[in-house]
């Protein structure tokens, strides 16, 4: 059945642009549910499984859906996993600040520091859009960073969407309220690409298949 193009009574988007309202939608809830930090990664995680069944089976993204799912999965490991994160990110900062001290060596520090975050927000990303994420951050986190150094192509394109965003963030703020939407899409792309899986095995998988 071909897909409407005309607009529903009551409906303030056409179909065309019910995908983009539903992101950017989605984008301000998760900026929401991150507020208190630790909670970063399920947010994150749960945008992304909500994403993937809008997709997959054109299912409406709400408020109320998205809060629901949220307390369905949220779970101590995933308050530990915000630890995490605040941590690494705590870490970053401060040998930034280090680095802008004009202490000995920080021109190279520098960009091996930018690079560093780089491919954390890279990983951390491939993380949440990981069906695994829901059940175990460390399966998840595991699989990202097998992913990222074996599908080169997919970490482009999502380190690609971090530098847009971070842009846009920086040349007019309140877009950070909605920057999680754009790129819970990008990870949930590359996840569901063969541009962000690897073409070789996992060692574990090779394992297994040879008991």
């Amino acid at each position: 059945m071909p897909h409407a193009t005309t607009r529903e009574p009551g409906e303030l988007v056409g179909p065309r642009f019910a995908l983009f309202s539903d992101v950017l939608l989605l984008g301000l809830v998760t900026t929401v549910a991150a507020l208190p930090v630790l909670t970063a990664p399920a947010a994150m995680s749960t945008a992304c499984a909500i994403l993937d069944r809008r997709v997959r089976h054109d299912e409406t993204i709400t408020v109320p859906g998205y809060v629901r799912a949220l307390r369905a999965r949220l779970r101590t490991g995933d308050l530990l996993a915000g630890v995490a994160v605040v941590a690494g990110g705590a870490l970053l900062l401060f040998n930034a600040l280090l680095s802008g001290a004009g202490l000995p060596g920080a021109a190279v520090f520098r960009p091996a520091l930018l690079a560093a975050g780089a491919l954390l927000a890279v990983v951390l990303l491939r993380a949440c859009a990981r069906p695994e994420s829901a059940t175990s951050w460390r399966e998840a986190a595991r699989t990202a960073a097998y992913e990222t150094v074996r599908a080169p192509r997919g970490s482009a394109v999502l380190l690609l969407a971090v530098a847009t965003a971070a842009v846009c963030a920086w040349a007019y703020p309140p877009l950070v309220l909605l920057v999680p939407g754009p790129l819970a899409l990008a990870a949930r792309a590359v996840e569901h690409s063969g541009a962000g899986t690897a073409t070789l095995e996992h060692p574990r998988t090779t394992t297994e298949h040879h008991r």
